[in-house]
């Protein structure tokens, strides 16, 4: 067993799925990996659970009944990390837009204690390090995150960052049924919550890139929850926290 678990949402990800648990695999560091799957139904759950036999106690599936929003994939991951023992937990998508030769990286990072939440940042220092998004994606992505600066004023480069890893500690102190967001805006709520608890966030930079297979699972709903939610966050009441 792994003291790390890398936690990958999917919802129809045949295409890359496989592949990005191989790939994660061949690292010289070991990790774990769960698979939160969606009931996605052009299978990618079959081709998980048949990779599991290949690699019992690395590889595991929590399957739900459908989509239900990445946050709460994420937070049922979460729980299920406490649950079994790890002291780090890392967001990961399946479409390798998140290298995962970056996970040693990040783990290190975190282990290491530069940061108790280590973010695979897009931005640091102004810098952009994006490949292959639509100029007007990237100039949503990129001045969301001087919005959530300004509003919120975290010292976080990339404060939507979906590529993060999280010590134990901090997830052991948050209140996941305080959680109120589930799409974009649920990757500022954590960061936010997890400064605003007392903890270091550190940005290590990497090289987004938007996906070759599948369907990117951004929409305009999502945008919005994340714009108007980000006020919200300062108004909360982060006592009962």
């Amino acid at each position: 067993m792994s003291d790390t678990l890398v936690i990958t949402p999917t919802y129809n990800e045949k295409e890359n799925i496989e592949k990005i648990i191989r790939k994660v695999f061949s690292l010289d560091k070991q990790f774990d990996m769960l698979i939160v799957e969606d009931n996605s139904p052009d299978g990618t759950a079959d081709i998980v659970k048949r990779l599991m036999q290949e690699f019992p106690d690395r590889l595991f599936i929590k399957e739900r009944k459908g989509k239900l929003g990445l946050g709460t994939a994420y937070l049922a991951g979460f729980e299920w990390g406490l649950e079994h023992g790890y002291d780090y937990m890392i967001e990961m998508d399946a479409d390798f837009s998140h290298n995962p030769e970056d996970l040693p990286r990040l783990y290190e990072a975190c282990s290491s204690g530069k940061g108790d939440v280590v973010v695979g940042s897009r931005y640091v220092d102004g810098k952009i390090s994006v490949v292959n998004w639509p100029m007007g994606r990237l100039m949503m992505s990129y001045y969301a995150s001087k919005y959530v600066h300004c509003v919120t004023r975290m010292k976080v480069f990339d404060a939507t960052a979906g590529f993060v890893c999280y010590s134990r500690k901090v997830l052991e102190r948050m209140k996941f049924d305080k959680v109120k967001f589930v799409g974009y805006a649920f990757q500022i709520e954590m960061k936010y919550t997890a400064t605003r608890l007392g903890f270091k966030i550190y940005e290590v930079p990497i090289i987004f890139t938007d996906r070759v297979l599948g369907t990117s699972k951004m929409s305009m709903k999502i945008f919005k929850e994340a714009f108007f939610g980000v006020f919200s966050l300062r108004f909360r009441n982060w006592k009962k926290y």
